[in-house]
């Protein structure tokens, strides 16, 4: 009887040694995922509290991109992070997460609070293990660019269908809607289109009106409450040129090369200085465009905001009476400014789509060199004009 008590008593203290360490390892693991879990907090804090002091302070802020939807002050909608993302360890994979606060949280993400960055959903994120090697997120302007791509496209296949139909093309144009987009297409093909590409007109008139009205919506989608211009932003204009620019060369023709690569009727130390001068001109036509589209946008929405921003920075300076006082005046050159703002939104609609006809034409435009004639000079028609030529005969 005493030998079974010492042999339970040394089963319980084999197996006390055996599950106090491993007690020990998951109190020390829980213990250091509790840390990290709490240093993440923490930053997440810190940078929150940072984001509502400085948030205030900058008005370029609320025209950027970002990785939600702003609805303010109802709340923000995250948008899905989605990583392309090699580990230490050589591995790629695809991580996908339905918010920022989830990529932080359950993928372990860290917020990268880089100087301008003012809040944890606009911080680039960094992963425990590995680092990100494309960045698929979506972002606002992003959202709002499709939307306006689909908005078109609804537009332009119910206008089809009903041409399909016979209304417009056997019978009179039915109501506001078709009569309005079809006087738009009829300005851009007779306005730009026909006066710039002449014969070639019908060939790249679709991309002209894709281009134009891709544009207006997009620019007119940023003066609605709470929305977004997705042109504000260089990398949507940059693509809208690049389209441009590719059309160009594509569409280009033998003089147009020859124009570039070997300048005609110039001595050929001078040709040496213009080749690189061309070739530059290729690459300045796209990026001036892209910088034009881009600029104007973000300028109108920057001077709105910093209207709106008057009565804060009047409240804070002078106190609240101050800053009712103020109200009227920056309310009402905002309402100036935004009304403004739709007639900008056509112009840079029209001026984008005229400088790519412009461009397009300069490529496939066929130069005809002329030979002038001695009969044909000016002084010739002065002569002739001046003696008739039944004077010299009689």
């Amino acid at each position: 009887m005493k030998l079974q008590k010492q042999n339970l008593l040394a089963i319980l203290t084999l197996s006390s040694l055996l599950v106090v360490p491993a007690r020990e390892g998951f109190a020390m693991q829980d213990a250091e995922q509790h840390a990290e879990e709490q240093e993440v907090g923490n930053i997440a804090a810190e940078a929150e509290d940072h984001a509502a002091e400085e948030e205030q302070l900058d008005p370029v802020h609320h025209g950027s991109d970002s990785y939600y939807l702003d609805f303010t002050p109802i709340g923000k909608l995250q948008l899905p992070r989605i990583f392309l993302v090699r580990g230490n360890d050589g591995s790629f994979g695809v991580e996908v997460y339905r918010s920022t606060d989830s990529a932080i949280d359950r993928g372990g993400y860290l917020p990268k609070m880089e100087e301008g960055v003012h809040s944890v959903l606009d911080a680039k994120l960094e992963p425990d293990n590995g680092h990100i090697l494309i960045d698929f997120s979506l972002t606002k302007h992003l959202i709002f660019a499709w939307l306006s791509a689909l908005i078109v496209a609804f537009i332009f296949i119910r206008l089809a269908r009903m041409y399909q139909r016979g209304i417009g093309r056997e019978t009179p144009p039915k109501g506001l809607f078709q009569n309005m987009f079809e006087s738009l297409v009829m300005y851009i093909r007779d306005e730009i289109a026909v006066p710039v590409l002449g014969a070639k007109s019908d060939k790249y008139l679709p991309y002209l009106l894709s281009v134009f009205f891709f544009i207006l919506t997009c620019n007119l989608l940023g003066l609605i409450p709470f929305g977004a211009t997705a042109t504000a932003n260089l990398m949507v204009t940059a693509v809208l040129a690049s389209f441009t620019f590719i059309l160009t060369q594509i569409g280009g023709t033998r003089d147009y090369w020859k124009h570039i690569f070997w300048p005609p009727d110039a001595p050929v130390f001078v040709k040496l200085i213009l080749i690189p001068v061309e070739i530059m001109g290729l690459f300045t036509k796209p990026f001036a465009l892209a910088i034009r589209l881009f600029a104007n946008m973000t300028a109108g929405h920057l001077v709105i905001l910093s209207l709106i921003g008057l009565i804060f920075a009047f409240t804070n300076l002078f106190g609240p009476i101050v800053g009712f006082g103020v109200v009227p005046i920056s309310v009402g050159f905002a309402l100036f400014i935004n009304l403004l703002e739709l007639l900008i939104a056509t112009i840079q609609a029209y001026v984008f789509t005229m400088l790519s006809a412009l461009f397009i034409n300069m490529a496939v435009e066929e130069h005809h060199q002329h030979v002038p004639d001695h009969r044909e000079s000016d002084l010739g028609r002065l002569v002739e004009a001046a003696v008739p030529v039944e004077s010299l005969t009689s």
